[in-house]
C-alpha cells in the first residue's frame, strides 16, 4: 500500500508506519495473521490466484515493510514469490 496520501496512513497519521488497512480504528495495529489472511484474501481475489501463490506474494510484500522485517511472525516465515511472481502479480493489478 503506498503511503502517499493522508487518508493512506493508520489513522490518518503521516508519522504512522502501517496503512488505514493494517491499522485499527484506535491507532493500534492489527495482528500479523490477521493483516496476513486480509491480504491473502484481496490476492486471492484481484488476481485469481492460488492461496499458496497468494501466500507467497503477501510474505514477500509485508517482508519488503520496515515495519514487518523488525519482527518475527510465524506466518512470514514460509517461502516468499520470486522476483518473478511478484512482478506478474502486480501487472494483473495494472501496476
Amino acid at each position: 500500500m503506498p503511503l502517499e496520501k493522508p487518508e493512506d496512513f493508520g489513522c490518518q497519521n503521516e508519522s504512522s508506519d502501517t496503512c488505514v488497512y493494517c491499522t485499527n480504528e484506535d491507532g493500534t495495529i492489527k495482528s500479523c495473521i490477521e493483516i496476513f489472511d486480509g491480504w491473502v484474501n484481496f490476492f486471492m481475489a484481484a488476481t485469481w490466484s492460488s492461496r499458496q501463490l497468494a501466500e507467497k506474494i503477501v510474505r514477500k510484500n509485508m517482508l519488503s515493510l520496515p515495519y514487518w522485517q523488525e519482527r518475527k511472525e510465524v506466518c512470514l516465515e514460509w517461502e516468499i514469490a520470486t522476483d518473478e511472481e511478484f512482478s506478474e502479480c502486480l501487472k494483473k493489478l495494472g501496476h
